[in-house]
């Protein structure tokens, strides 16, 4: 129950933090570290989709090298699809060994065991996607699986809010109002920075043990 309770404090600190923000970059910053500490994984990526490319364009993340961030442009046909295509949750134990990964091999050599893939939706539009990854072969609880489409759901909001606000056209005209995420996303912090304000220390140390 206290890791249900940790997921649920930080899901809280989190809507409280991007509530009061109408910047873009800092809303999907502090979504991807406090998700990626919320359950103590590797780390987590937000993609805003592209209508015209059929590809998901890298918004920001957490936890991931440069080089893996540069690996290729990501197809919403091909990289997790049904995570886009059923707009349902989809989670992969091996990434290795799995088809639905468009690049297994830059994957493992960036030490990514598995993935956890739920989508951006808002009303009827599908907006992106969020992927959570670990270093470690993971089977994904319902609680990750909840805990992850709320933040989602959320961060998705605050960006069509963003939107609306700027007075954009599409969801994924949000990315020309930001810096180039992957230049900016992967930074040397120290393990709490960036974690919304009232998540403590000895959350974050409960949470890791439950892990």
């Amino acid at each position: 129950m206290e890791r249900v309770r940790v997921n649920y404090d930080t899901l809280v600190q989190i809507t409280k933090a991007i509530s009061t923000i109408r910047d873009p970059e800092e809303i999907v910053l502090i979504t991807v570290e406090g998700v990626t500490h919320a359950l103590n994984v590797k780390g987590c990526s937000l993609f805003l989709f592209s209508p015209g490319s059929e590809e998901l364009k890298l918004a920001g993340s957490f936890g991931l090298s440069q080089e893996y961030l540069k690996k290729g442009p990501i197809s919403a046909l091909r990289s997790i699809a049904a995570a886009l295509q059923d707009r349902q949750p989809v989670a992969i134990y091996d990434v290795s060994d799995d088809p639905r990964i468009q690049y297994p091999e830059e994957a493992r050599k960036e030490g990514v065991a598995s993935i956890l893939a739920v989508p951006i939706v808002v009303g009827e539009h599908l907006m992106g996607s969020m992927r959570i990854y670990t270093a470690t072969p993971w089977e994904f609880t319902i609680n990750d699986v909840n805990f992850a489409q709320a933040v989602a759901q959320i961060v998705g909001m605050s960006i069509e809010m963003c939107r609306i606000n700027k007075g954009l056209k599409e969801s994924i005209d949000i990315l020309k109002t930001m810096r180039d995420p992957k230049t900016v996303a992967y930074k040397k912090r120290t393990p709490y920075e960036g974690v919304p304000k009232g998540f403590t220390r000895q959350e974050i140390a409960v949470a890791t043990a439950e892990r």
